[in-house]
């Protein structure tokens, strides 16, 4: 199959997203298909760089969201490229610019549109403005204005169908969470990388890993740091991780005489993600906004013991002390933080483990779109609607 992901974020823009659409990429190359990108430029490529089967179109930065980009233009040039390329299914990874420009190609070309649903607007609408202009009953409209007439749409996680089903979306939707390339998560030798950031060997590491954004909460994890110390007093928080909260994160730890106990490691290459999972002792997460939480399911691929923000979503994944464990308020989190800590051998069950690695797999995750894939060309069919084609 030739395949057309359109998307607003693409690497180098580091992002939930982006990590999906490239393990969503490699799965699908990796059984034969050809995978082609169409996304927005960037300014962090050169617009002589050589990408292979990726098409950048012009773009500008999102409103209040400076590191996101909007298409300008580029409709019937995609179009055209599309049809060269002979695609024959889109799938769109955003409800914007490059989204409504995938929507368009597939129509034209009579090919089946998917698309996945990552990201839950309602936990975003203070970017726009303070929150004043869009609200929850507009997120609403414009999603279902967006699934009109999709083949197919992907949902990461219960939390997704559940909000789209309540949105009214009548199209047919298939929960398929990201997976996690299992093979990149092989224990390495973390010795230099704790050295590199001063801590001895049996330092307690706490790690958050995420975009150093409001809706994140990573203020609430700063603030149970103190009630931790107490317990462990030579715990350490490492914050991974850039973007528009993190010059307050800085200072709330400053105001609260942390300085010595939080270090901020700044934003990493996707591909040492890893490495900073094997290095620490356990997952911390405040959030409350995740429509799926891809740093969740790395983690437990490293073996990382996860402590988040209760939902079903995280209820059903890490159901198991030997996996994790969800909190609904301060004094839970900092108990499960300590628990973890001082017991680090206390909480194992390798098969229950590798029953959920398999889950979350990139294989399986693959296999599983392909198969959308495929029964969306069949439901095509069975409802083909005429169309406009431009060409006749």
């Amino acid at each position: 199959m030739n395949i057309g992901l359109f998307t607003d974020t693409y690497f180098p823009q580091v992002s939930g997203v982006s990590t999906s659409i490239k393990t969503l990429r490699e799965e699908l190359e990796k059984q034969g298909h050809q995978v082609y990108i169409f996304t927005t430029t960037d300014p962090h490529v050169e617009k002589n760089v050589y990408e292979r089967n990726v098409f950048r179109f012009s773009s500008i930065p999102f409103i209040s969201f400076k590191d996101r980009r909007i298409a300008v233009r580029g409709l019937f040039q995609a179009y055209q490229i599309a049809k060269e390329l002979n695609l024959d299914i889109v799938h769109t990874q955003t409800e914007f610019s490059m989204g409504l420009i995938g929507k368009f190609v597939a129509r034209n070309l009579h090919i089946p549109c998917l698309h996945t649903y990552h990201t839950m607007y309602e936990d975003y609408l203070h970017y726009i403005a303070n929150g004043k202009i869009l609200k929850p009953v507009n997120v609403k409209q414009l999603t279902v204005a967006f699934c009109y007439h999709m083949t197919g749409i992907i949902a990461p996680s219960d939390r997704v169908l559940e909000t789209l089903t309540g949105y009214g979306v009548k199209s047919p939707i298939r929960i398929i969470p990201t997976g996690v390339n299992l093979h990149k998560y092989d224990q390495p030798d973390t010795s230099n990388l704790r050295a590199k950031y001063g801590y001895e060997p049996d330092t307690p590491i706490i790690l958050s890993l995420s975009r150093l954004a409001y809706e994140k909460n990573i203020k609430e994890s700063i603030d149970a740091l103190p009630e931790i110390l107490k317990a462990v007093p030579t715990a350490q928080l490492l914050i991974v991780g850039d973007g528009p909260a993190r010059q307050d994160l800085e200072a709330q730890a400053k105001t609260m005489q942390l300085t010595d106990h939080i270090t901020f490691a700044g934003e990493i290459n996707n591909d040492d993600v890893y490495h900073y999972y094997h290095l620490a002792n356990v997952f911390l997460s405040s959030s409350d906004s995740e429509s799926q939480g891809l740093t969740y399911i790395e983690a437990m691929a490293a073996g990382l013991k996860t402590v988040v923000m209760t939902s079903p979503y995280t209820d059903d994944l890490l159901s198991e002390k030997s996996l994790g464990m969800t909190f609904k308020t301060q004094d839970e989190m900092v108990a499960d933080v300590i628990d973890y800590l001082t017991h680090p051998d206390d909480y194992h069950d390798p098969d229950l483990l590798e029953r959920k690695l398999a889950e979350i797999s990139a294989d399986t995750f693959g296999q599983r779109v392909i198969k959308f894939y495929h029964d969306a060309q069949v439901m095509y069919e069975e409802s083909h609607e005429d169309t406009i084609d431009f060409d006749s």
